[in-house]
């Protein structure tokens, strides 16, 4: 398993929280994210347990990058100031479109 790199991470961290945003599942996710925060290595490593299972059938390297990138609590913080950034941005786009057409 070869080690994240920080730009990989933001990539990742970025990709999750833009489909969040875009499944318009913020609250949620984020109420989610912060109730696991401290479980979040725990969390890790059950990926690890049924890694064996997902690899049978999909491809391994995204899985064994979110394994690495849960691992760390701090990922998950940065997991949700990224969410809570991409959905400022987007009510922010809404408003000026909703100005600009009235």
């Amino acid at each position: 398993m070869n080690e994240l790199t920080p730009t990989r991470k933001f990539e990742l961290i970025h990709k999750i929280a833009e489909k969040v945003v875009d499944l318009k599942l913020t609250p949620m996710a984020i109420v989610l994210l912060e109730s696991v925060k401290p479980f979040s290595f725990v969390a890790s490593q059950l990926l690890v347990f049924f890694q064996p299972i997902y690899a049978a059938v999909f491809p391994t390297r995204p899985y064994d990058e979110l394994v690495q990138l849960f691992e760390d609590r701090a990922s998950i913080e940065l997991l949700i100031c990224e969410i809570e950034k991409i959905e400022e941005e987007t009510s922010v786009k809404k408003k000026n479109t909703t100005i600009k057409n009235s």
